[in-house]
């Protein structure tokens, strides 16, 4: 079977060999394992292969590069008027040589080919949205027309639509999940103490940009320093905050408290979340936020926001904590568990529990089925 992935993933190519992110790859290696070819039509970038970053599986790939485009202002808007063409004739093409059309949702390159999926009504089709399904949240327009074009069954025949969360939608609508680690990695894991005399280990994993907030990270620090609490922050990740946020902390006089990593290798990641008490991740958008089910396998208590499933994923305050008010009640909730340290012990060992029902062995399983 030829599977075609439409995405908006850049990949990298280094010694002939085909690279992406990561957790996207590390998912893409269990749908290859049931196609006898992969076609991937995605942009292209020259840039160095990084930590976060993975090779494909070996096997065939048909990869097929095509440029990256947005409409953030005027000039972008005129390259991508420009390149559309392109773009849609080469995922037309793709689709018509493919058994199996798969899009990556949200994302411009899922807008296109969830367009043209519509003119190849006897395929059969999956798309996963990995953002935030529920209808009544802020979204952009682009992610509206997708979302519109998914859930109508009558030009999206033949179509499954996996979605993080149970939103009671139409028939082709399929509640989903994704997960990181396999059944080998469910190993006796100590839950780590929290009492006052004890330094907490505060953790954000994800990219440094607005929209997940991480300034509000060291807010809470802050907050907790002056309260006269130890703790630490470590950040992992990368993004356009990074300069900002170390001179935030620089300014605040925090360089003792918080450390800013950059992308580390999954291996380290676990190191990370093993010794923390805490996931500091107030996020104004999310899917099925990998670092809050990353943090409960490893028994790091989650402090979230309430955006998309995660308040199913926390047990709705039963394995983690959802924050609606930012810092300050992030910090009074760190201070509590201080002061209750069996609560804190029970609710991280619910969030682990929980967490390792989730592995790549059940997701593969899953896979499995919407290819057979």
């Amino acid at each position: 079977m030829k599977l075609l992935i439409v995405t908006h993933v850049t990949h990298k190519i280094e010694n002939n060999v085909l690279w992406a992110y990561g957790p996207y790859v590390r998912e893409l290696r269990l749908w290859q394992k049931y196609t006898d070819e992969l076609i991937i039509v995605a942009p292209l970038e020259r840039d160095s292969v990084t930590p976060i970053d993975l090779p494909y599986s070996n096997g065939a790939i048909d990869f097929r590069e095509v440029p990256s485009f947005n409409i953030l202002n005027l000039r972008q808007v005129i390259l991508t008027m420009l390149n559309l063409p392109k773009i849609i004739l080469s995922v037309w093409a793709a689709s018509k040589d493919c058994d199996h059309i798969h899009l990556r949702c949200p994302g411009n390159m899922g807008l296109v080919g969830s367009i043209v999926q519509i003119f190849f009504r006897n395929k059969p089709k999956t798309a996963k949205y990995a953002g935030n399904w529920d209808w009544s949240s802020k979204q952009p327009l682009t992610y509206r027309i997708q979302q519109l074009i998914l859930r109508n069954t009558l030009i999206s025949k033949n179509m499954k639509v996996l979605v993080y969360g149970d939103w009671n939608e139409t028939k082709n609508i399929l509640p989903f999940f994704t997960a990181s680690y396999s059944n080998k990695d469910i190993i006796p894991t100590e839950l780590r103490d929290i009492s006052p005399r004890r330094t907490v280990n505060l953790i954000f994993v994800g990219r440094l940009h607005s929209g997940k907030q991480p300034s509000k990270c060291v807010d809470v620090v802050n907050i907790l320093i002056r309260r006269g609490i130890k703790c630490r922050l470590d950040f992992y990740g990368s993004g356009p905050e990074l300069d900002s946020l170390s001179q935030r902390v620089s300014e605040l006089g925090l360089d003792e408290e918080i450390r800013i990593h950059g992308n580390v290798d999954s291996i380290r990641l676990i190191e990370a979340y093993k010794k923390a008490h805490f996931l500091v991740f107030l996020s104004k958008s999310e899917g099925w936020p990998k670092a809050v089910a990353e943090s409960m396998f490893w028994g790091c208590v989650p402090l979230t926001t309430p955006v998309s499933c995660v308040e199913e994923m926390v047990g709705y305050g039963d394995r983690g904590d959802i924050i609606s008010l930012g810092a300050p009640e992030v910090a009074s909730r760190i201070v509590h568990y201080i002061n209750s340290s069996k609560e804190y012990i029970d609710k991280a060992g619910r969030a682990m529990t929980w967490s390792r029902q989730y592995t790549l062995e059940k997701f593969e399983k899953e896979i499995q089925k919407l290819l057979s």
